[in-house]
């Protein structure tokens, strides 16, 4: 448990009363002086988990080639602000932008904006890509215009509300501090929330526990109103069920291993599935238009990924088994080939983006990941 960080809730909980999860989670990860991402680069081997960007470079060279074909569907704006929304250490931003330069009327209009508050990662990005980016510490920073957005794990991190039924209502899950340690607590929750709640299919039991993500629904409706003043396209590539659930789906990850999230606040990485209904809903419902999910296989393997796996194997046959592995730990269905999904929203009218219209991209499982 971090000291810093753990006192600084007590003295929350203390003024406030109990915190609600997305409060504890915004502390946890982003305190600017105890928070998980302000104060540590917690990717690779030796942080906390691995991303697909760092998995393999034919995940951002993919994605680059996306956004080349996405562009000129978008009719070739020049300038194009090319956005990213949780870069990590900008291996993504660098794969595709080393694939997209094989188009240099792209590589001449892209404007490279990165959306970014952690101190570490924004170091790391810069010694990815030089002085090339613009560093925003949220989107509504990034200038007007064309803009084409990339996202992958950057929704699952955004902080969420817990609640409960409690067999006549629903209640929210508090955080508090109790007998020494940080225990969870119950609060009434509101009638808009209990109506959404009530909204989702099957019959909750008591015990049953349900989540709602109001910052990712705010999130889709920014770009919403970006997609409506400007040609717009956001692929968000994250895990989480296809259709809205109930379920508890919250986790802390500490050295590639699950521990408990209430017990080292600060000190490990926490997120929760993305509930990719409510988040296309949330464009839509702000006028833009949302292609998919679908399954993160169906997408690469419509992108080529099988191709471009075979090709950068024979290029270079010393690596032919690691570039083999990384493909099956991208798209095979035991891996993240199922639970990650991918999903587009654009402007009204824009024509449906690569991946989201062939056959193969077939609506994505409802599966999800065991909470720890």
């Amino acid at each position: 448990m971090d000291d810093g960080l753990s006192a600084l809730l007590r003295q929350r909980i203390a003024a406030e009363g109990p915190l609600s999860l997305a409060d504890y989670m915004a502390a946890c990860l982003g305190d600017p002086h105890f928070g998980y991402y302000m104060t540590r680069d917690p990717l690779g081997r030796g942080g906390d988990f691995i991303t697909a960007p760092e998995i393999s470079q034919m995940f951002g060279e993919l994605l680059g080639l996306w956004a080349v074909d996405t562009w000129h569907k978008m009719g070739a704006p020049a300038p194009l602000h090319l956005v990213e929304l949780g870069p990590g250490r900008g291996t993504l931003a660098k794969d595709a932008l080393r694939a997209a330069a094989g188009a240099p009327a792209f590589a001449a209009a892209a404007q490279l904006h990165l959306v970014e508050t952690s101190p570490p990662l924004r170091a790391a990005q810069a010694a990815a890509l030089g002085d090339r980016p613009c560093w925003h510490d949220t989107l509504a920073s990034v200038p007007k215009g064309p803009a084409i957005i990339l996202a992958n794990e950057f929704l699952d991190a955004l902080p969420i509300h817990q609640f409960e039924f409690d067999g006549d209502a629903w209640r929210e899950r508090r955080v508090t501090w109790a007998d020494g340690r940080f225990a969870w607590t119950l609060t009434p929750a509101s009638a808009a929330e209990s109506a959404q709640l009530n909204a989702r299919p099957g019959t909750p039991r008591a015990g049953t526990v349900s989540e709602l993500a109001p910052a990712a629904g705010a999130i889709a409706g920014a770009i919403a109103g970006r997609a409506k003043d400007a040609a717009t396209a956001a692929l968000f590539i994250d895990y989480g069920p296809a259709e809205s659930a109930h379920g508890d789906s919250f986790q802390a990850v500490r050295n590639h291993r699950p521990v408990d999230p209430l017990t080292m606040p600060g000190a490990a990485d926490l997120t929760a599935h993305v509930d990719f209904a409510a988040f296309a809903a949330a464009a839509t419902g702000g006028g833009a238009t949302a292609h998919g999910p679908i399954s993160q296989r169906a997408f690469l393997t419509v992108l080529g990924l099988p191709t471009r796996a075979d090709r950068l194997a024979a290029g270079n046959p010393d690596q032919a088994a690691a570039v083999a592995a990384a493909q099956h730990r991208l798209i095979d269905p035991a891996e993240m080939g199922i639970l990650f999904k991918v999903l587009a929203i654009t402007s009204p009218g824009l024509a449906t983006p690569a991946g989201f219209a062939d056959p193969a991209s077939a609506p994505a499982h409802n599966q999800r990941r065991p909470n720890p």
